[in-house]
């Protein structure tokens, strides 16, 4: 059954416009609050100490965890090096794809490339690349570093080298955001939807500013909590939230339709037991 009326409120920044729709489209009324930009890292110096590494055969791996980091590596590195330079060094070497956006801009690159499988998670990397040999291993990061993939690696003999492109901060333009918040404390939101680990502390840091963190911490508690992954649901626990469901495919439109079935039962029963 769809959402039929109930308030649902997304934090999804690069591709809100399409979350409001699916929103829509399974008949809730979307509150859409970008919560995040990517900021690319203005010293360039890990990415071109990686080109060094990877131009003089001192890799035998590179593992690719975003689309849009692997291509604004690509545009760092084609500032010294000629266009082609890099694809042509990654054809020689083993190439992992943490998920479907960097796959897609390696096949671009006519790069091959082994896939991680769903739901693309740090433990799905490491299963994947352990039966593949090659102990220098490259990882481009986003965000910040993951360290259990880092620690993960190490374990298994490789020696890691992280390539930070990008690093995650608030919107220009927080007003959303903080008009969500107060939606929130105020108990005028129904369903929350998350789509990456960093929307939760960016929106607390914006409740903290606002001096509403204990009011949001309980608005958040009635509401349905739905979940893309793994990875975002460990975020949610860390702050002392459980997911109340993930979907079948950490994909925005199978969050939004599987919510939309089950948020009126989970709403019931987290507001009257």
């Amino acid at each position: 059954m769809p959402f039929d009326g109930l308030r649902v409120l997304s934090l999804e920044s690069r591709r809100a416009n399409e979350m409001a729709t699916l929103i829509r489209n399974q008949q809730g009324e979307p509150i859409v609050a970008p919560s995040m930009r990517e900021v690319p890292i203005e010293e360039k110096e890990a990415a071109l100490t990686f080109a060094e590494l990877l131009f003089a055969n001192q890799l035998d791996m590179v593992i690719f965890l975003t689309g849009v980091g692997t291509r604004y590596l690509d545009k760092v590195l084609a500032t010294k090096y000629a266009p082609e330079k890099f694809a042509d060094a990654l054809r020689e070497i083993k190439v992992v794809a943490r998920g479907p956006k960097p796959m897609a801009v390696l096949r671009d690159w006519k790069v091959p490339a082994t896939l991680v499988p769903e739901p693309n998670t740090w433990r799905e990397i490491l299963t994947t690349i352990a039966p593949i040999e090659g102990g220098r291993v490259a990882v481009q990061e986003y965000g910040k570093t993951n360290a259990e993939l880092t620690a993960g690696l190490i374990a298994q003999g490789r020696d890691v080298t992280t390539v930070p492109v990008y690093q995650w901060a608030l919107p220009i333009d927080t007003e959303p955001l903080r008009e969500a918040a107060h939606l929130l404390a105020r108990g005028s939101v129904d369903v929350v939807l998350f789509t990456t680990s960093i929307q939760l502390p960016h929106f607390f840091q914006i409740a903290e500013e606002e001096n509403i963190t204990a009011e949001v911490k309980a608005g958040l508690e009635r509401t349905v909590i739905a979940s893309i992954g793994p990875t975002t649901s460990e975020a949610l626990a860390e702050r002392g939230f459980r997911a109340d469901l993930e979907p079948s495919h950490p994909k925005m439109g199978n969050l939004v339709l599987e919510t939309a079935k089950q948020a009126a039962a989970i709403l019931e029963l987290k507001r009257h037991g």
